[in-house]
């Protein structure tokens, strides 16, 4: 499931749940909050695997790219050979082959760049969807913490009560 889907879900939980009169607090519900927890701790190795596959695609355009350089490298090269004869068109085809294989290996350059970049982009991205969804789930657990070491409303009135019938 999609780590965005997932912040999404955990959002609703919270704004949907029973707020606290007079207070900024929420009771959630625990089981749908662990199983949305759950599915992100699912959720997040998959990102990771298509950071992976993304790189493993980068790794393998820049092997077609490679190929390919050789490729025309080596069809220089031949046609070199066979047009040997002529001084003038050997230089040209030398010349050719490492314009090619230049701008083989630039393309190549190229490829990597965009493909870290998509990566960091991407790793980026997910990082800062961790945080606030940690930043989220640290203030839940303080809020609940919070109402859990507070006396209620009926706890401060018997209290109240106890106190006025002992000074009469």
């Amino acid at each position: 499931m999609d780590i965005l889907h997932l912040i999404d879900r955990l959002e609703s939980l919270v704004t949907e749940s029973f707020h606290l009169p007079f207070t900024s607090n929420v009771i959630v519900q625990e089981d749908a909050f662990l199983d949305i927890i759950d599915q992100m701790r699912i959720s997040i190795p998959e990102e990771v695997k298509l950071a992976k596959r993304t790189e493993a695609e980068r790794d393998r355009t820049l092997l077609q790219a490679q190929e390919e350089a050789n490729r025309l490298l080596e069809m220089a090269r031949e046609k070199a050979k066979s047009m040997a004869n002529d001084h003038e068109l050997v230089i040209y085809a030398q010349e050719r082959a490492q314009e090619i294989e230049a701008d083989a290996h630039r393309q190549a350059q190229e490829i990597i760049a965009d493909a870290d970049e998509y990566i960091i982009d991407q790793l980026s991205e997910l990082e800062e969807q961790l945080m606030k969804t940690l930043t989220t789930v640290r203030n839940g657990l303080r809020q609940v913490r919070e109402t859990q070491t507070r006396p209620t409303n009926k706890e401060n009135v018997s209290e109240q009560s106890e106190v006025l019938e002992e000074e009469r």
